[in-house]
């Protein structure tokens, strides 16, 4: 039943975002004055290790962190955690591959976008310009899929209709990412971050004294269930499914831009190398004990899915109520709705960088130079609004295949961007025409393969997305000519090296 017990903790914890955000926007005011394009999309390149750590893990976590997950973890068992173990490595791949060089790169060039990075590289404003498309269209799915589970989490927990779970963090982290910007998104990431894991160490607490102790619960699974402790699951995880989920979840995210961006925004290099490490840290704790807890609830939720509403998304919010006393499954929510707003703001401002600072201020006539700072934050701020409001309305009646359309759009962006991004930074004789080639082929034929349900092998479409994409740089690469000497000593210095 439905009590303002319920939500206090959230909308207490919702506020006090708002408020962070409000005080970095205050902070930040004569940063703004100066260059605004640079202090709201990178927070004027001033992040420590610890909060681009926190940024990036809030960033990748989503809401499918402790919903879908968990959820897949009760029906398959220890097999779905092995699996996850490659999310572990994913901030040490981004910062570690990406990080340095990036950063290095964007302050040579003065970008603020990845797609400034790309721009610069191939000189193609067509390339810059599809990359933007690809962007908002993927990242506004991926916002509304937030938004929907987070909402219908809340719904189940608090007793609250979805409209009111939605209504009120849905506009808040509307509000607080357009007056607070990168930075305000970054800080308040961390806070998110933060209450993620006390959120997790929270509910496995409960969910032990629900069940009778550790013990208890892995008899019950051993004898009931034995097919959960096996890797394959008895077919219910197989090595092609295990493949799938390593390059979806784990190798392939090295190259969403979202996470890559945060390689442009960190202050020195003692900044890189703590991020590398806290972050490591967390996003294992943080995905593993999730998924844990998914197994655990097993030995909770003892009966079969249709019990449950015939959704494996059904299986975590259940395994709250049933775990938690009301307050307590109010603190819990928030955990959830960290996760999803961390992922949310730091999208939306992604999205709004493409429009504004990657689309319209390099249409002719209207360079960086030509608009005046005041211009660049109506602008700036006018977009974030915009696209927030659009995601919140879509989001009050979703569509029915929400959480495919999440990870549809999830395994888009790393077709879009892996090969672009791989051969740009590292390998000299790439060229616009095979960056286009890459980008346009490789999502045409992802999104192709996961509407008519093409698989190769029974493996996940992303496999034939990125090996096709790569296919089409090499084509496309064979038509045009290697980057100008300018270029090339700005992307690849060490090649010059000897000349000094």
């Amino acid at each position: 039943m439905s009590s303002i017990v319920n939500i206090l903790p959230a909308l207490a914890f919702l506020l006090i975002l708002l408020s962070i955000s409000a005080y970095i926007q205050r902070t930040s005011k004569e940063n703004r004055q100066k260059d605004f394009a640079k202090d709201y999309f990178i927070g004027g390149r001033t992040l420590g290790g610890f909060v681009l750590a926190m940024t990036t893990a809030a960033t990748y976590s989503s809401v499918s962190t402790f919903v879908g997950g968990p959820g897949v973890a009760w029906v398959i068992g220890y097999g779905w955690l092995y699996m996850a173990i490659v999310q572990v490595v994913v901030i040490f791949l981004v910062l570690g591959v990406f990080g340095k060089k990036i950063a290095l790169i964007a302050r040579e060039i003065d970008a603020v976008t990845v797609i400034d990075v790309l721009r610069a590289r191939y000189h193609s404003d067509f390339l810059a310009n599809m990359a933007a498309v690809v962007i908002v269209a993927f990242f506004c799915a991926t916002m509304v899929a937030q938004f929907v589970g987070a909402a219908k989490l809340f719904e189940a927990v608090t007793g609250f209709s979805y409209l009111t779970g939605l209504t009120m963090f849905g506009l808040i982290v509307v509000i607080y990412t357009t007056i607070g910007g990168f930075k305000g998104v970054a800080v308040t990431d961390a806070c998110c971050a933060i209450a993620m894991i006390v959120g997790l160490c929270i509910l496995m607490g409960g969910m032990m004294h629900t069940g009778g102790g550790f013990n208890k619960i892995m008899s019950y699974i051993s004898t009931q269930h034995p097919d959960m402790l096996e890797p394959l699951s008895r077919g219910k995880m197989p090595i092609s499914l295990y493949i799938s989920q390593w390059l979806l979840v784990g190798i392939c995210t090295l190259s969403l831009p979202q996470s890559v961006v945060r390689g442009i925004s960190y202050k020195d290099t003692k900044a890189l190398h703590n991020a590398m490490i806290i972050g490591t840290i967390v996003i294992g704790a943080m995905t593993l004990v999730a998924t844990w807890i998914g197994v655990i609830s097993k030995g909770i939720l003892t009966g079969p899915i249709t019990a449950y509403g015939n959704s494996v998304d059904n299986i975590m919010p259940i395994a709250i109520v049933q775990s938690l006393t009301p307050f307590w499954a109010g603190v819990i929510i928030i955990g959830p709705i960290a996760a999803t707003i961390s992922t949310v703001s730091s999208l939306l401002l992604s999205s709004s960088s493409s429009i504004v600072k990657d689309v319209y201020m390099n249409i002719k006539g209207k360079r960086e130079e030509q608009l005046s700072n005041n211009q660049i934050r109506l602008y700036s701020l006018g977009v974030t609004i915009i696209l927030g409001l659009l995601v919140y309305a879509i989001a009050i009646k979703p569509p029915s295949v929400i959480w495919q359309i999440n990870m549809f759009a999830f395994g888009g962006l790393e077709t879009a961007f892996f090969w672009v991004l791989i051969f740009g930074l590292f390998w000299p004789k790439a060229n616009k025409y095979g960056a286009i080639a890459a980008m346009g082929g490789g999502v045409i034929i992802y999104c192709l393969a996961m509407v008519f349900k093409i698989k190769v092998l029974d493996l996940h479409q992303i496999v034939l997305g990125i090996g096709l994409s790569l296919l089409c740089f090499f084509i496309g690469n064979s038509f045009g000519k290697t980057a100008d000497e300018k270029t090339l000593r700005i992307f690849f210095p060490e090649k010059f090296d000897d000349e000094k």
